[in-house]
C-alpha cells in the first residue's frame, strides 16, 4: 500500500527493516503455531483487503514476511503481524516484535537527529559542525541561580556552583533532589545571546549521540516557540512530533503511549503570550488539531503529557510570565562564558593560531568589551568585526566598548563591506528598520515574501545581509519565510528605526519615542531589550555614530522625548519591611523589577550627564527582594556613581551573586585616599562594586539603607571602607540585618573616620546586644554624626551604662537619639535621665522617660 508522494528510494529501507523484524518473529515460531498465523492472517483485513489464501497457505517464515511487507506497506505489516500473533495465542512473540520494532525505530530516530543537527548554522549564514562550534557555557543549577541568601557569599566556592556545560553539567539538570523527586521541568534562562539554543541544541545532539539520559528518554523533540507559534493552520502535538520524524511512519502513538519516555525541548518560551486569553487555554488530547499556543501552553502547564519531561529556554526577564504556566519548575541560569572559554572561542573562530592571538589580546586589554563577551553572540559580533578589520588593515581600536555600540559598528561594517553609497544606505536601513519595528511592536518574528515584497525588501543587499530564509510545510505548498539573523538584531534595529526617523517623509513610520516607552506593562518585558538599545543609541557618542556612518541627522526630540519619559518615572512602592524573611528569598518573586530595567536603560547610554538629569527626577532609588547578577550590580554601581546630590538608594532583601576577584584589580583598601592598610585580605565581596561607586567624587548618593540583608563580614568590611570617604553620604540604616559582631565592628569604625560624612545613622538589631557597644563607642569618635536611632534593638544595662558615660563626653557631638521600642530597665531608664539632666540640649525619644520634645521634623524613630 504505497503513500502518495513517497518515492520507491526511500520505502525500500524501511521495507528492508520490517522484513528483517518480520522473519526474526516468525523464525521463532513452532510449524503449528506458524500454521494458526497463516490461517489468522487471512482473516486479518486492513482497509477491506487481506492477503488471498493462496499465497499464504504454503507460505514459510520468508515468503510470508515479503507477502506482509509488500501488501501491506512496511509499518502497518509490523502492526498486522503484531496483532495476528496476538489472535494467534503467541503473545510472547508479539510482545518482541512490538520490543524489537520500537528499539529499531529508537535507533532509526537517533541517527537522524544526528544528521539533522550534526551542523548549525551561525549569522552569516555558513554551517559549522555542533561539536566544533559549541564552546562551553557556565550553568548555574537552581540551588545557585535562585536560593542564594541575601547579600551573603556561597557556601561553596563559585566553580563548584556555576558549572561548565558538559555532558555531566546537562545530566544534573534533570537529577533527583533531597527528597528523592526528579524535575520533570528544567527552565534554562539568561540574556539574550547567551548561548540558550545552542545549548538545548547540544543537549539534542549529545542525547542522540548516547551520551545523556540513557535509559530514562526514548524520543526527544526540538520545538522552536516562534517557529510554532506563527504556523499557519491548525496542528496537533503528534503532527508536530512527525514533522521531526524520519518519515511518516513513526509509530507516534506508540511514542505517546509512554510520556515518561519523552523529552521536549521548548525554545524561547518567553514568545508565548501572556496567559488569561481564550486562546491561550491549554490543549489536553496529543492528537487535537489546534494552534501552537494551545499545545506549548499545554505542555508547560502539564495539561498535556503531564509526565513527559520539558526543558525550556527563556530569556531572564521572562520567568515571572511564565510562572502562571509552568508546574513545579526546577531553574538553571546560563551565566555565558567563562575567562577561560572566552580565550577558546576565539581561537575556534580564527582557527589561524596569530591572528586569534592578536584579537584576543587587544579585547583582554579593553576590560570593557572583554566583560561583555561573556554573551557568546556579543562575542561573535566582536570577533566578526575584528576579522573584518584585520582582513582590511584597519585599527582594532575602532572597536566599540558597550554592547549597542559593538551592534552599530557591526552593522556599519557589514554595510561598508557592500561598497554601496550612503543615500542606498539610508533608504535600505530605514526599511529594514520599519520591518524590524512593526514585527517587535506586533511581537512578530517571521516575515513572509508579501511582508518583504511591500517594503521592496525582497531580494534587496539587505535582506541577504541580515535576513535569513527557511522553508516551512504548508498546507497545500511550500511557505518561506524570513527572520533576522538574530532576534536581538531585530530589536536593535527596531531601537534605531526611532533614530532614524523622517518627519513628514512618505512611508514613515508613525509613533514616537515616547509611544513606545509609554507601551502598557503586558508588553514592558517584551520591549525591554529594544528600550535598552534606544537608550544606549542616545549617547552623543552614538549619534555621531550613526550620522558617521549613515549619513543621517537624528531629531534632537528622540533623546528629549527619552528624558521626559524617564523624569516621568517614580519608584513602585514596595512592601513592608516588617514583614519580610531574612533565611532565604521567596520563590514566586521572579517578576521583572521596573527600576532595576530602567536603570539597565541609563547603563547603557554610558554618559554620565544624561543619567545624572535622568535620576534627578528619581529621589530614591529601592529595590526590593530581587537577585542581583554581576552585570545587574555593575549597573546599579554605574548609577550610582552618576547620582545627583540628594540620592537615596533602598535595599531590601536583595540577593547577591558571589563575587569574582579579577586580577591587577587594586582592592578597594588600597584605592581609598587616607584609608589604613589591612594586614590582612579578605576577598572581595559582591558589593564591592557598589562600595567603589559610593567613593567617586561625582557621586551624590546621600542616604543608603540596608534592610533584611546577610552582611557577612567581608560586606561589612567593604561598605566601611566606603564610608570613609563616600563624598555625599549622610544618611545610614541598618535595619534588621544579619551582622557579625566582627562586622558591627568593622561598620563602626568606618563610621568613626575622621572623613566620615554620616550625620543620620538609624540600626535596628535583633540579638547581639553586646556588640552594639562598637556603635555606641564610635560615638566619641565621630565628629559629624548628630542622630542615633536605635529604635527597636535590645540595650542591656552594661551597654545603656556605657552608653550614658559616651553621650556624656566631650567630643560626643550626636544631638538626637531614639530609642522607640527598646525595653528599658528601670536602672537604665534612670541614668538616661541623669544624661538629660547634664546635657539639657540632647534630645532622647523614649516613651518611658519623663516628657520629652517631639522628635525634628522628617526624622522617623521607627523604621
Amino acid at each position: 500500500m504505497d503513500e502518495a508522494g513517497t518515492s520507491c528510494s526511500s520505502l525500500e529501507p524501511r521495507a528492508a527493516a520490517a522484513r528483517e523484524l518480520l522473519l526474526a518473529a516468525l523464525e521463532d515460531l513452532s510449524q503449528e503455531q506458524l500454521k494458526r498465523f497463516r490461517h489468522k492472517l487471512r482473516d486479518a483485513p486492513m482497509d477491506g483487503r487481506s492477503i488471498p489464501w493462496g499465497r499464504l497457505e504454503r507460505a514459510d517464515a520468508m515468503d510470508l514476511a515479503e507477502q506482509l511487507t509488500h501488501f501491506y506497506g512496511p509499518e502497518p505489516a509490523l502492526d498486522v503481524a503484531r496483532k495476528t500473533l496476538k489472535r494467534a495465542d503467541v503473545r510472547d512473540v508479539a510482545a518482541r516484535l512490538k520490543a524489537q520494532r520500537q528499539q529499531q525505530y529508537k535507533k532509526k530516530y537517533r541517527e537522524h537527529v544526528l544528521r539533522q543537527h550534526a551542523k548549525v548554522k551561525e549569522r552569516n549564514a555558513r554551517s559549522v559542525k555542533i561539536n566544533k562550534r559549541f564552546t562551553k557555557l557556565l550553568i548555574a543549577p537552581e540551588t545557585a541561580a535562585l536560593e542564594e541568601a541575601p547579600l551573603g557569599l556561597a557556601e561553596e566556592p563559585e566553580p563548584e556552583r556555576a558549572r561548565r556545560s558538559d555532558t555531566h553539567t546537562f545530566n544534573r539538570l534533570f537529577q533527583r533532589d533531597q527528597e528523592g523527586q526528579r524535575p520533570l521541568t528544567v527552565v534554562l534562562q539568561g540574556p539574550a545571546g547567551i548561548g540558550k539554543t545552542m545549548a538545548a541544541k547540544k543537549i539534542l545532539y549529545d542525547w542522540a549521540a548516547g551520551k545523556l539520559y540513557q535509559g530514562q528518554v526514548d524520543f526527544a523533540f526540538f520545538m522552536p516557540c516562534h517557529e510554532l507559534l506563527e504556523l499557519s493552520g491548525t496542528r496537533s502535538l503528534a503532527d508536530l512530533i512527525l514533522d521531526q520524524c524520519p518519515d511518516r511512519g513513526a509509530p507516534v502513538r506508540q511514542m505517546l503511549a509512554q510520556p515518561q519516555r519523552l523529552l521536549f525541548i521548548l525554545d524561547g518560551a518567553d514568545e508565548l503570550p501572556a496567559t488569561g486569553t481564550a486562546e491561550a487555554a491549554p490543549c489536553t488530547d496529543p492528537f487535537e488539531a489546534t494552534s501552537g499556543t494551545r499545545v506549548l501552553g499545554g505542555l508547560l502547564s502539564k495539561a498535556l503529557l503531564p509526565s513527559a519531561r520539558l526543558l525550556v529556554t527563556t530569556r531572564t526577564a521572562a520567568p515571572g510570565r511564565l510562572q502562571g504556566r509552568l508546574c513545579s519548575p526546577q531553574c538553571a541560569e546560563v551565566r555565558g562564558f567563562s575567562d577561560k572559554d572566552k580565550k577558546k572561542y576565539f581561537y575556534k573562530f580564527f582557527q589561524d593560531e596569530w591572528r586569534a592571538e592578536r584579537a584576543y589580546r587587544f579585547v583582554k586589554e579593553n576590560e570593557t568589551l572583554y566583560g561583555l563577551c561573556f554573551v557568546p553572540f556579543v562575542c561573535w559580533i566582536v570577533c566578526t568585526v575584528l576579522r573584518q578589520q584585520l582582513d582590511l588593515g584597519q585599527d582594532l581600536s575602532r572597536t566599540s566598548k558597550t554592547t549597542t555600540s559593538v551592534y552599530l559598528l557591526f552593522i556599519a561594517s557589514v554595510l561598508s563591506s557592500t561598497g554601496a553609497d550612503g543615500s542606498w544606505v539610508q533608504r535600505e536601513l530605514r526599511k529594514l528598520c520599519l520591518l524590524a519595528r512593526e514585527g517587535v511592536l506586533r511581537r512578530k518574528a517571521q516575515f513572509t515574501e508579501k511582508d518583504l515584497e511591500k517594503l521592496e525588501l525582497r531580494g534587496s543587499k539587505v535582506q541577504t545581509l541580515f535576513l535569513c530564509k527557511k522553508e516551512m510545510p504548508g498546507v497545500l505548498q511550500t511557505e518561506v519565510i524570513f527572520r533576522f539573523i538574530d532576534q536581538s538584531f531585530q530589536e536593535f534595529f527596531a531601537a534605531l528605526s526611532y533614530m532614524l526617523q523622517e518627519e513628514g517623509a512618505p512611508g514613515a513610520p508613525t509613533g514616537s519615542v515616547g509611544s513606545l516607552l509609554r507601551t502598557d506593562t503586558e508588553l514592558s518585558g517584551h520591549l525591554a531589550l529594544t528600550t535598552r538599545f534606544l537608550f544606549g543609541l542616545l549617547s552623543t557618542e552614538r549619534i555621531r555614530d550613526i550620522e558617521h556612518h549613515f549619513g543621517c541627522v537624528v531629531p534632537e526630540r528622540v533623546k528629549e522625548d527619552a528624558l521626559r519619559w524617564v523624569q516621568g518615572q517614580g519608584c513602585p512602592r514596595t512592601a513592608s519591611e516588617g514583614t519580610e524573611d531574612t533565611e532565604e528569598l521567596e520563590e514566586e518573586i521572579e517578576e521583572p523589577n521596573i527600576p532595576l530595567e530602567l536603570l539597565y536603560c541609563l547603563y547603557e547610554t554610558q554618559e554620565d550627564a544624561f543619567v545624572r538629569q535622568a535620576l534627578s527626577s528619581l529621589p530614591e532609588l529601592a529595590l526590593e527582594r530581587v537577585r542581583l547578577s554581576r552585570m545587574d550590580l555593575e549597573v546599579l554601581s554605574y548609577c550610582v556613581r552618576c547620582c545627583p546630590a540628594g540620592q537615596a538608594l533602598r535595599l531590601v532583601n536583595i540577593g547577591l551573586a558571589a563575587a569574582q576577584e579579577k586580577k591587577k584589580k587594586k582592592s578597594l583598601v588600597k584605592r581609598l585616599q587616607g584609608s589604613r592598610a589591612s594586614t590582612k585580605q579578605l576577598l572581595g565581596s559582591p558589593l564591592r562594586p557598589l562600595c567603589e561607586a559610593m567613593t567617586d567624587q561625582q557621586c551624590g548618593l546621600s542616604s543608603l539603607t540596608l534592610s533584611y540583608c546577610k552582611l557577612p563580614d567581608v560586606i561589612c568590611r567593604d561598605l566601611s571602607e566606603a564610608l570613609k570617604v563616600a563624598p555625599a553620604l549622610t544618611d545610614l540604616g541598618l535595619l534588621h540585618n544579619r551582622v557579625s559582631e566582627a562586622g558591627l565592628r568593622m561598620l563602626s569604625e568606618g563610621l568613626a573616620w575622621p572623613q566620615c560624612r554620616v550625620q543620620t545613622l538609624r540600626v535596628q538589631l535583633s540579638g547581639l546586644p553586646g556588640a552594639l557597644q562598637y556603635l555606641v563607642g564610635m560615638l566619641r569618635q565621630s565628629p559629624a554624626l548628630t542622630t542615633l536611632d536605635l529604635s527597636g534593638c535590645q540595650l542591656s544595662d552594661p551597654t545603656v551604662t556605657y552608653m550614658c558615660a559616651v553621650l556624656q563626653h566631650p567630643s560626643c557631638s550626636l544631638q538626637t537619639l531614639s530609642l522607640a521600642s527598646v525595653e528599658l530597665s528601670e536602672l537604665a531608664q534612670q541614668e538616661l535621665k541623669a544624661v538629660k539632666t547634664a546635657k539639657p540640649d540632647l534630645v532622647i525619644i523614649h516613651s518611658e522617660l519623663d516628657s520629652h520634645p517631639e522628635p525634628p521634623r522628617g526624622f522617623n524613630s521607627v523604621l
